[in-house]
């Protein structure tokens, strides 16, 4: 018999966006927030770069809002950036009532703020260069110490429960279905309210950024449960990842570039101003375009970033992290250049929501990444991303609060059924096929593409997921399992995203259409099994 659990609010994914909604949310509603790992971990606690807002007088929200639009490359919905933009400030206050100690200037009368690329102004608000691990670290504290949050570590959902899914009439989500990862039990947890928090998908390629939990959970269980999706094809590759065989997933934040880091060639000569005037600083698509050219014109593994121009000290101060990182592998960023390569790092698709982060479903809502809300457009500009979180995480909390009074306890739901299934005896099909798909998403479906190498992905992947359907319907569900499934199912959305967009746009180029067509449009892509929500 499954373990059962009845809460108020289940809020699946436990980074800056999940918590920020727990929070926010009053302290008389009976909270349950799901980790995939231990709560210290995902993908908030490796940003390193800030928070962008506009906290000075010499900046403007009109020029924030202006930046995020140039950047996304005529996709970003006006009305979404400015509705972030906007609640910047607010979002910062909060955060330093919690308690996180950003980095102040020199004489102790303001915070320091950086400039990252695509930005006019400096606006990020960091903490050295770790922001993720402060804003992580006091956000877990805070949601350990509440008395109404319940943290579940060691839990990855495998499905939601919907009034469809059980034969009952309505559009309305009421829990999910919950591998623990720890005895390999699926749990049931019932909520009045569901919040999908869960992050990207990054590890869909080969070469990421991200830590090992981006696997599209989210955006798969979302889908799967009849929401929309949107813009999937735009996935952001950060332009610099520290290129070292023992250096896995780690980012050289582009505040690096934002204090004055120079891109190199082998010969040492630098290369950006042959692409973009703003050089160093162009947008995140620009500069990773940039440098998988250049290494594929010159045969080489990696290119260069080099602030060894800078006083040791200063980088020191400014980079902490990354310099007692880079010196453990033997390269002192004082003296010498970083070797650099991009990775897949940010997933600017996915489900689609409105300013309140509700779903195509009732009761269920989506903030962070695992969200589309039109902010990012075809490219995400840098440091918007935990802003997002932080506002999107408060919104849906305030409409959770506004309407709890009204939505009923759910309805009963049946255990897990495990009665028609065995224990696997050939996982490594799950290891070889994981290894596959990630393979050819970084070959066919990467930073360049072209419509042979996209049709060659849909046939290798729909390939997989008949055979991954098989496999999960006959063998007992593995945390390996669950990952791999959501994987090829947010892989098949990316494919047929970008299959539909024939132009070149923001991060989705293709050698075929190179061109930018002059209407802009979103990919929408709908579940043939979707209902349309309820009145």
């Amino acid at each position: 018999m499954s373990h059962r659990y009845s809460h108020d609010v289940l809020i699946i994914g436990s980074g800056a966006a999940g918590l920020t909604a727990a929070l926010n949310l009053p302290r008389h509603l009976r909270i349950a927030v799901l980790s995939k790992t231990a709560l210290r971990s995902g993908s908030t606690q490796w940003a390193q770069g800030g928070i962008a807002a506009v906290l000075e007088a010499t900046d403007s929200l009109e020029d924030h809002v202006r930046d995020t639009m140039a950047a996304g490359a005529g996709l970003c919905h006006e009305e979404a950036v400015r509705h972030t933009v906007s609640n910047g400030r607010a979002s910062i206050d909060w955060l330093v009532e919690q308690g996180v100690r950003f980095t102040r200037t020199d004489d102790d009368s303001g915070f320091h703020l950086t400039r990252e690329g695509g930005h006019s102004h400096r606006r990020i608000i960091h903490a050295a260069d770790a922001t993720g691990r402060a804003v992580a670290d006091v956000l877990c504290d805070r949601a350990q110490e509440a008395e109404n949050i319940e943290i579940f570590e060691h839990r990855v959902a495998v499905d939601l429960i919907t009034h469809r899914k059980l034969f009952l009439p309505g559009n309305r989500c009421v829990g999910a279905y919950v591998l623990n990862r720890e005895d390999q039990h699926v749990e049931v947890f019932r909520a009045r309210f569901v919040v999908l928090a869960t992050g990207g998908a990054s590890k869909t390629y080969l070469y990421t950024s991200n830590p090992d939990g981006a696997s599209g959970d989210g955006i798969a269980i979302a889908w799967r449960a009849g929401c929309r999706v949107a813009n999937m094809e735009f996935n952001q590759f950060h332009p610099t990842c520290l290129y070292h065989p023992n250096a896995k997933s780690f980012l050289i934040t582009e505040a690096v570039r934002g204090e004055g880091g120079h891109l190199l060639l082998p010969d040492g000569s630098r290369f950006m101003h042959r692409f973009d005037p703003q050089g160093e600083l162009a947008p995140r698509d620009i500069v990773a375009r940039a440098i998988d050219h250049e290494m594929k014109r010159l045969g080489a593994d990696y290119l260069h970033l080099d602030i060894s121009h800078k006083p040791a000290a200063f980088i020191r101060e400014h980079f902490p992290t990354i310099y007692e990182k880079c010196l453990e592998f033997g390269i002192d960023i004082t003296r010498e250049p970083i070797p650099v390569v991009p990775a897949a790092h940010y997933t600017c698709g996915g489900i689609t929501v409105d300013h309140a982060a509700r779903t195509d479903i009732n009761q269920l809502y989506a903030i962070g990444e695992a969200s589309f809300t039109g902010l990012h457009g075809a490219n995400r500009m840098a440091s918007n991303s935990l802003l997002e979180c932080l506002v999107y995480g408060r919104a849906a909390a305030e409409d959770i609060a506004a309407s709890c009074s009204h939505v009923p306890t759910p309805p009963e739901v049946p255990d897990w059924d495990e009665s028609q299934v065995r224990d696997s005896d050939e996982d490594v099909v799950i290891a070889h096929n994981w290894n596959e798909l990630r393979h050819f998403m970084w070959d066919y479906v990467g930073i360049v593409r072209t419509s042979k190498r996209l049709q060659r992905a849909k046939h290798r992947v729909d390939l997989l997921s008949r055979e991954i359907r098989e496999f999960y319907s006959n063998y007992r569900v593995s945390n390996d399992l669950l990952e791999l499934r959501n994987l090829v199912t947010v892989s098949d959305l990316i494919i047929c995203s970008a299959l539909q967009r024939q132009e070149s746009r923001g991060l989705h180029y293709t050698l075929d259409f190179p061109q930018t067509r002059d209407k802009p449009e979103d990919t929408l892509l709908t579940p043939t099994s979707f209902m349309a929500p309820s009145p």
